[in-house]
């Protein structure tokens, strides 16, 4: 594999990086973050949602409630390495794995947000980092969804989905450094 920003011809893919002007915006809160018990209530009685963390879809699974799409990179953010049978009844609805390094929004990510919601759900599973697939499913789910991550030493984050959530998405990926890498196959 090619280190990323090498150009190699039609295997080039388009990946956003996130500039280090951008990381406070990306660093804020953009839902109420709850801990704990609270946490696993309020993601117990959830509707329609989607998690992006390995943690957050572990807790979301061991309540019963599986989210439309879970991401994980199976590490959590301390890099110890979590069981990938933990997420065998959200992969069961069916699967992707994505090549996404840290530090980017790739392309191959996105798209597999789109695919698997319209698939009907599932696992996206990522070689590198999973923090900005969160970015991919505001972007992608329905209004009315919710999105939960982990934010560490802190708890779970909820951000519903509305067009405002959308836009500002829309708005930090074109703040982001568009670029062209060889991820692979």
């Amino acid at each position: 594999m090619r280190a990323a920003g090498t150009r190699s011809g039609s295997s080039e893919e388009r990946v956003w990086a996130v500039p280090d002007s951008l990381r406070p915006s990306l660093g804020r809160r953009y839902g109420p973050v709850y801990a704990g018990p609270e946490a696993r209530r309020r993601i117990e009685h959830l509707g329609p949602f989607a998690s992006c963390g390995d943690k957050v879809t572990e807790l979301a699974i061991s309540v019963g409630n599986l989210p439309i799409i879970g991401i994980v990179d199976h590490k959590t953010q301390r890099h110890e390495e979590i069981d990938p049978s933990i997420f065998a009844p959200l992969a069961a609805r069916g699967r992707r794995r994505v090549v996404n390094p840290a530090g980017l929004l790739t392309e191959r990510l996105r798209r597999a947000v789109k695919e698997l919601l319209k698939d009907g759900g599932g696992l996206i599973e990522v070689d590198g980092e999973e923090d900005l697939g969160a970015l991919a499913l505001v972007e992608s789910l329905p209004a009315g969804a919710t999105v939960i991550y982990g934010i560490p030493g802190e708890g779970v984050s909820f951000v519903a989905v509305d067009a405002i959530a959308k836009e500002h998405v829309r708005a930090l990926i074109a703040q982001m450094e568009l670029r062209k890498v060889d991820l692979g196959d």
